[in-house]
C-alpha cells in the first residue's frame, strides 16, 4: 500500500470545529492555491522560524449551491471529490515550495469545510499572527479564500499580515529577498491604535535587527482646504507632531533600548505617504480604527487604503490589550 502524500494525509485527518477551538499560540496562514497565497506561506514560514513558533497552514472549501433541477443527484458527490482532490494537490504543492524550510519549522495543517473568512476569523481569537495573500482570487475556482485578504485584517482578533501579489511573485523568483535587512515602517497618528501598531512594529524591527521608521503624514494645507478656520495654527500642529514623534521614540526605547529609530513627518495623503515609504521597507505596520489626538492624519481608513497598494507585506494591528500603551505619550492638540 503506497504512502499517502502530505496533502492527502492532511485531507484524511481534516480538523473538526472542536479541534480548531484548541489551537492557540500559532502563526496561521490561509492557503488557496493562488500565487499570492503561496507567497504568504513562504513569508509565514520565515516568520515562524524567526519567532520559533508553530506554523499552521489552513485551507477551506465549500460546495457550490445550485438551484433548479438541471443537475443529477450524484453531481454534488463528484464535485466534492474534485474539491478534496484539489485541496490535496494544493497542500502537496505547498510542501514542495517550502522545501528545506518546511523541515526547519513546526509545520501543521488544517483542512476545513466552510467559509474561509469565518474559519480564519475564529482561529484569530487565539493565534499569535494571521497571514494571508492579498487580492487572493485563487486558481482553485476562487472558492477557498475569496475576499479574506480584505475582510480578515478588518475583523481579526490578532495582528494580520497581508502579503501582496507583486511581493509574492518576487518571493517566487528570489526567496532571498526575505533575508534582506530593510526597515520596518509604521504609521502613527497619536491614537491608542497607533501606539499599539508602533509597539508591534518595534517588536518586529527588534526581532529582525533592523531600523524602525515612524511615519506621520499630514495632509498638505492648500487652497483645497479653504473651509479650515483661519484661527488654526498649522505651524503649531507641525511642532506638536514633531514633539510627539520624539516622545514616542523615547517611549519605545524604554522597551527596546538597542533599537534604531527614525521618524519622519511628511506632507501628503496618509495612504500615499505610507505606500511610498514602504517601497524601501521589508514590512509595513498600521493600526485599525485610528482615532485620537491627531485624528485622521494617518490611520482611520488608511489601513484599507494601504492594504490595496502596499508594495511589501502589511501588518494590520487590531484593538488589543497591552499595558505598555498606558505609558505612551499623548498628543496635546486635537485635530480632525
Amino acid at each position: 500500500m503506497s504512502e499517502l502524500s502530505f496533502g492527502r494525509q492532511a485531507v484524511a485527518n481534516r480538523s473538526s470545529e472542536a479541534e480548531l477551538s484548541k489551537i492557540t499560540g500559532e502563526i496561521i496562514v490561509g492557503l488557496d492555491g493562488s500565487e499570492q497565497s503561496y507567497g504568504a506561506l513562504i513569508w509565514a514560514a520565515h516568520e515562524a522560524k524567526l519567532r520559533n513558533a508553530p506554523l499552521r497552514v489552513v485551507t477551506a472549501y465549500s460546495l457550490p449551491v445550485f438551484t433548479g433541477s438541471g443537475f443529477d443527484a450524484g453531481y454534488s458527490v463528484i464535485d466534492e471529490e474534485a474539491l478534496v482532490e484539489g485541496v490535496a494537490q494544493i497542500l502537496d504543492e505547498a510542501k514542495e515550495r517550502l522545501g528545506a524550510l518546511g523541515d526547519e519549522i513546526d509545520l501543521r495543517v488544517s483542512v476545513q469545510t466552510g467559509d474561509a473568512s469565518a474559519i480564519l476569523l475564529e482561529l484569530s481569537k487565539n493565534a499569535e499572527l494571521m497571514v494571508v495573500g492579498s487580492r487572493s482570487h485563487g486558481a482553485f475556482l476562487g472558492r477557498l479564500l475569496g475576499t479574506v485578504s480584505t475582510s480578515l485584517p478588518a475583523h481579526s482578533h490578532c495582528p494580520t499580515v497581508a502579503v501582496p501579489q507583486a511581493y509574492a511573485d518576487k518571493i517566487a523568483k528570489n526567496p532571498e529577498i526575505l533575508d534582506e535587512r530593510r526597515p520596518v515602517v509604521v504609521g502613527s497618528d497619536g491614537s491608542d491604535q497607533a501606539r499599539l501598531a508602533i509597539l508591534k512594529a518595534a517588536e518586529e524591527a527588534s526581532r529582525r535587527g533592523v531600523k524602525l521608521v515612524l511615519v506621520n503624514a499630514l495632509a498638505p494645507y492648500t487652497g483645497a482646504l479653504n473651509w479650515v478656520p483661519a484661527a488654526v495654527d498649522f505651524e503649531a500642529i507641525y511642532r506638536e507632531v514633531a514633539a510627539l514623534q520624539r516622545k514616542a521614540a523615547e517611549w519605545i526605547r524604554g522597551y527596546f533600548p538597542e533599537l534604531e529609530i527614525e521618524f519622519k513627518l511628511i506632507d501628503g495623503s496618509a495612504s500615499q505617504v505610507l505606500v511610498e515609504e514602504g517601497k524601501t521597507a521589508e514590512l509595513m505596520v498600521v493600526g485599525t480604527r485610528g482615532r485620537g489626538g491627531l485624528t485622521g492624519m494617518v490611520l482611520g481608513s488608511t489601513s484599507q487604503g494601504v492594504l490595496h497598494h502596499a508594495p511589501v507585506p502589511l501588518m494590520v494591528v487590531p484593538e488589543m490589550e497591552d499595558e505598555r500603551v498606558d505609558t505612551a505619550p499623548e498628543a496635546d492638540v486635537t485635530w480632525g
